[in-house]
């Protein structure tokens, strides 16, 4: 088992953050991110053509949000993370700071959303919260509220 990065602290927060009924909180922190690890024959065992699950959804969704949150920790800027996707399983990822797009990605076969390994989620993770980083030291000025 890999150490807990960071980002996979954030994660694990993010993922149970969204339990309001306190469900997650028997499992470990291990069980909360075996979801986000799939095999390459696990991720070609899912159709590409079928409607997007909502658990793989609340997935994405909990994996921007923590990169938001990352960003938010490390810069001080108040992020948001927009999530748009289809049904069948397309869309974009935009996070703001401010006014100030920091990440934007394309999504495409979201129901085959994993990572081979722990190690490569955290490392995805940490880039685009580094990625981030970079852009608001930048532009600082218009990640502001006031600007």
């Amino acid at each position: 088992m890999t150490e807990m990065s960071g980002f996979l602290r954030d994660l694990v927060a993010q993922t149970r953050a969204g339990d309001t009924y306190g469900q997650l909180s028997r499992f470990s922190d291990e069980q909360m991110l075996a979801p986000f690890v799939l095999t390459k024959e696990q991720r070609r065992a899912i159709p590409a053509a079928c409607d997007l699950e909502a658990a793989t959804e609340a997935r994405v969704r909990s994996f921007y949000q923590a990169v938001a949150a990352a960003t938010e920790k490390a810069t001080g800027a108040f992020t948001v993370a927009i999530l748009d996707l289809n049904h069948e399983g397309f869309g974009r990822v935009i996070i703001f700071a401010g006014r100030l797009v920091v990440v934007d990605e394309a999504l495409r076969d979201i129901q085959r959303f994993g990572f081979d390994s722990l190690d490569k989620l955290g490392a995805r993770g940490e880039s685009l919260v580094i990625g981030a980083t970079k852009v608001i030291d930048q532009y600082r000025e218009v990640t502001r509220d006031d600007a």
